[in-house]
């Protein structure tokens, strides 16, 4: 029978703790595959991934990573030789940006005593996803993970987990599973030029005309056409910015539709909504049909 996924921590794992191997990691429960870097379904998302310095697009910064996706490597080179394609373990990292769910993230290091390790990095969440030529000139999916400040109720300190007989324990000596509160911290964006290309379309929704209204006053959402950070880095300008309904929106930035030069909707039926003192800039539609837009086949519809 099938294992059922986890998401979140599992036992009473930390940030930085250390696992000894992928052996480790897979007999713990904490990333399953013994090699692939993507614990992930395309159902239900991914619970897990490892940075092992394998794909030469992964990028770690203080506050964010950028996780290639897989496939179209060589395995005998490691190189990219091929482009990726939206299946399997992307989709499942996709799946995990649409419903949000915490990811398990695990990095390769060097411990203490020199040898390689693989450190806990903590849960952390899809934000983004871009497509675009790698290192190697071929089409690789970056995934943007952004960790999820998170508190522990009786904090454990931090300690390697190789430790002799390990993987001779009965079943019964098995850690228990703490409790532990999780909160996102979640950028939102209200500047000028959002509540300016609300106000332009009387907080109409730019795709379907709906105005919703509510006891503080119509609510629209202001939607990035060219996303703002890494990877994207697009201008919070008037002509990077649509006056979208929630569902609009959600669809837009997961990529479900796109937007053609005329304004013709792509993957919806219709028309974009314009006016003539809001024209969205014509690169930033190319930018999201070719980096975010993925038709999607008609049995998805």
């Amino acid at each position: 029978m099938p294992t059922p996924p986890v998401f979140g921590h599992v036992g009473s794992a930390q940030p930085g703790d250390l696992f000894a191997s992928r052996a480790e990691l897979a007999q713990r429960g904490q990333h399953r595959p013994l090699q692939a870097g993507i614990c992930a379904t395309q159902e239900q998302g991914a619970e897990s991934i490892v940075l092992s310095d394998k794909y030469e697009d992964d990028e770690v910064h203080d506050d964010y990573l950028l996780y290639t996706g897989h496939g179209g490597r060589s395995e005998e080179t490691g190189q990219q030789v091929a482009d990726q394609t939206l299946t399997k373990a992307n989709k499942g990292l996709v799946r995990s940006q649409v419903t949000g769910l915490p990811v398990r993230v695990f990095r390769k290091v060097t411990a203490p005593a020199g040898s390689q390790a693989f450190r806990y990095e903590g849960l952390f969440r899809v934000v983004s996803r871009d497509c675009r030529p790698g290192r190697s000139g071929f089409l690789v999916f970056l995934f943007r993970l952004e960790p999820i400040i998170a508190t522990v109720e009786a904090p454990i300190p931090a300690r390697p987990y190789a430790q002799p007989g390990l993987f001779d324990r009965p079943a019964e000596a098995a850690e228990p599973t703490p409790r532990y509160e999780a909160t996102v911290s979640r950028l939102v964006r209200d500047t000028a030029v959002t509540r300016q290309v609300k106000a332009l379309h009387g907080y109409r929704c730019q795709v379907c005309g709906e105005q919703l209204a509510t006891p503080g006053g119509f609510y629209a959402e202001a939607a990035h056409i060219r996303p703002l950070g890494a990877p994207h880095h697009g201008p919070d300008t008037l002509d990077n910015v649509l006056c979208l309904c929630p569902n609009h929106h959600a669809l837009f930035d997961f990529g479900s539709f796109g937007i053609a030069d005329n304004y013709a909707l792509l993957g919806l039926p219709g028309q974009l909504r314009t006016q003539a003192n809001h024209q969205p800039d014509m690169g930033q539609l190319a930018y999201h049909r070719q980096h975010i837009y993925r038709p999607l086949a008609a049995s998805q519809r």
